[in-house]
């Protein structure tokens, strides 16, 4: 079974590339427009290792208007998507993990949140006019032993000589996983101050997702302050916090911005708390209601950006200790 699904989910990464590939062919050359970015969520930023201890996630993000034919042909059927704006595609592909609140115990408490593994693949569409940026998102991914996940975080461990995590023995089952999800983000006028190129504006977003592994809607917000304030909706972090922008572009060669924002979700659905959807698995008692809190810095030089955020989230499920905190970094770069 464990072979079936890593077969699978090698196909789907495979197709996702080709359409990517495909897409690209006849456009513009690649050393303009396109970005790449690599995001290291983890909780030892804020010297922790349980519950959401690591996420790491590649994306490519196409250059404008070259998108592959399903999306050229269907995008007056996504709600909501407006059919003006600078048109983009974008594939990712990456890999979250969950553990205990004590990764040395064999057999965790089953009131801690369970141990998980997912390991996914995203395709998006997104719209940029200026004002608004909307992105649509599918994403396909497997949870349970074909993700890969306790062989991850037990290779890592060993490197850096950090304690052997042994609760994977009771992590969740092998369960495909699907994720629609869509966002829309407004960008303020930029003229709240401008004093010798220092600004402030503001990103309003609300979005939801539908799907087996999370199902929520959200509503949050951004305020950038900062020298020669590049042209982006604040930096990415990795889902189900906001998507942010995985594009930037800059006005000068060097700029700079503090940034903070929140992110409210009511959730229907999390499959790392609720467990599996059609197996019996390890499970707690969700809250419905979670709040995000973040803030750091971000430099831009010429065609590369560096992200550094800092998230405080709330309690995720009943009799959770403590609130949950850890820091994500993320370079971008332009070609």
């Amino acid at each position: 079974m464990k072979k079936i699904f890593t077969g699978f989910y090698g196909l789907i990464c495979l197709m996702f590339l080709l359409s990517t590939y495909g897409a690209a062919q006849g456009s513009e050359p690649l050393a303009q427009g396109v970005y790449y970015s690599i995001s290291v969520e983890n909780d030892l930023f804020a010297n922790r290792d349980k519950r959401y201890t690591s996420g790491v996630r590649f994306a490519a993000l196409g250059a404008q208007e070259r998108l592959p034919g399903i999306f050229r042909r269907n995008l007056d059927r996504i709600p909501f998507f407006p059919e003006e704006g600078k048109k983009r595609f974008g594939f990712q592909i990456g890999q979250s993990m969950f553990t205990s609140d004590d990764i040395t115990q064999k057999d965790p408490p089953e009131n801690e949140r369970p141990y998980a593994g997912w390991t996914y693949t995203t395709m998006e569409v997104s719209s940029d006019t200026g004002t608004t940026l909307d992105q649509f998102q599918i994403t396909l991914g497997v949870i349970g032993p074909p993700s890969l996940a306790e062989q991850s975080q037990k290779t890592v461990h060993k490197v850096i000589d950090s304690p052997d995590p042994k609760g994977w023995d009771t992590q969740l089952k092998t369960e495909p996983g699907i994720i629609l999800s869509y966002q829309r983000k407004w960008k303020a006028k930029r003229e709240f101050l401008d004093v010798a190129g220092f600004d402030f504006d503001f990103s309003p977003h609300v979005g939801g997702a539908l799907g087996n592994v999370f199902t929520h809607f959200a509503v949050g917000g951004i305020v950038r302050a900062g020298f020669d304030l590049p042209q982006d909706y604040g930096p990415p972090l990795i889902s189900p916090s906001m998507a942010g922008s995985n594009f930037f572009v800059p006005t000068n060669t060097f700029g700079w911005y503090l940034f903070a924002g929140f992110e409210g979700r009511a959730v229907l659905r999390n499959i790392f708390l609720d467990g599996n959807t059609f197996r019996d698995s390890r499970s707690v008692s969700k809250k419905y209601f979670v709040g995000d809190i973040m803030g750091g810095a971000v430099i831009s030089f010429k065609r590369v950006r560096l992200a550094y955020t800092h998230v405080l989230r709330t309690r995720e499920f009943k009799r959770q200790d403590g609130k949950d905190t850890y820091g994500a970094v993320t370079l971008t770069a332009r070609f």
